[in-house]
């Protein structure tokens, strides 16, 4: 009677050490990689304002309104650089922690999914830097007041900036999401492809939420969400005829 007693408290015990464990080895590598980025972090900043400071008239330059401003600015954007730069890491911990409790045809469907999120979140936070942002402060600039000199706050640009990418890099993965939808047998593509218009007047919805309010940042979150959109379709309904050849 004890034994079996004991065999579920001991199991969700050893449940606890291992998400202990895996969540121990997350923090360490993110850690590790903002220590890495540390001395780096002014040389980022500065890398992270190029697209601003490149569409500024000549002489026009960032400004720290808070005295601390110079220094924790730099450390936030390396401690975000340290997130994505260690998500791989936190997602194959994750991973490891779960992956006990699948099925052998669930694993394999999970790690494409698991790869393909993280490399479309990178490629929307490139898309962010090198397309949106210059397109964005350049349409800024131009609309600028004739006696107005934009001098924006470091801090405030930085959060400007993640904001830009953060919507970007989650809207990229708008094909995963649709292809696990339609793996699960939520939707299917079928009725994927007759929503179609009312995604389009809901994606653009979103963008003008969630973008600066312009129509350049909008048009370049819209269209690639349809697109990718399109994508999961098609990739869903690639998995789906596999799945029941199977």
């Amino acid at each position: 009677m004890t034994g079996r007693a004991g065999q579920p408290e001991e199991t969700l015990m050893g449940h606890l050490l291992e998400l202990r464990s895996r969540l121990l080895k997350g923090v360490v590598a993110v850690l590790a990689v903002f220590a890495a980025l540390m001395p780096f972090a002014n040389r980022l900043y500065a890398e992270l304002a190029a697209p601003l400071l490149s569409k500024l008239p000549a002489g026009g330059q960032l400004v720290a309104i808070e005295v601390a401003s110079p220094f924790f600015t730099p450390v936030k954007l390396a401690f975000f650089a340290a997130l994505v730069l260690a998500a791989p890491v936190l997602i194959y911990q994750a991973w490891a922690f779960v992956a006990p409790g699948l099925y052998q045809n669930e694993k394999r469907l999970a790690k494409p999914l698991l790869v393909a999120a993280v490399l479309l979140f990178y490629a929307g936070c490139a898309f962010a830097y090198f397309l949106v942002l210059p397109m964005v402060f350049g349409f800024l600039t131009a609309i600028t007041p004739e006696g107005v000199a934009m001098m924006t706050d470091i801090s405030r640009y930085l959060d400007f900036v993640l904001v830009i990418f953060l919507a970007f890099g989650l809207s990229f993965e708008l094909p995963v999401a649709v292809v696990v939808l339609v793996v699960l047998g939520v939707v299917t593509p079928a009725q994927l492809r007759e929503a179609r218009g009312y995604v389009v007047v809901g994606v653009f919805i979103l963008a003008a939420i969630i973008t600066p309010p312009d129509v350049v940042s909008q048009l370049m979150l819209a269209i690639p969400m349809c697109l990718l959109y399109e994508l999961g379709i098609v990739a869903g309904a690639v998995l789906k005829r596999r799945a029941a050849a199977a």
